[in-house]
């Protein structure tokens, strides 16, 4: 698996303009664990490709509120 909030936006136009014909192409990520020292929350791939295709007909996008983490990765994200 890549970690797509490591790519910067033209990298992943490469991979998603190369996409054929009937295929399908899921984007995961968590735009809370960014550790790219260029990159952030509003400037990776992911992002982007999100924000550029929110109104297309063939894509989607789902958002979760809420996900499983342990306590110790919960501390880690709001401390670190």
């Amino acid at each position: 698996m890549i970690n797509l909030f490591r790519i910067p936006k033209h990298e992943l136009k490469t991979i998603v303009s190369r996409v054929g014909q009937g295929s399908k192409i899921v984007l995961l990520g968590d735009p809370e664990q960014i550790d790219h020292p260029y990159l952030d929350s509003a400037s990776n791939g992911l992002t982007h490709v999100v924000e550029r295709f929110k109104d297309e007909s063939v894509s989607g996008h789902v958002t979760l509120e809420k996900g499983e983490r342990s306590l110790l990765a919960q501390l880690a994200t709001e401390l670190l």
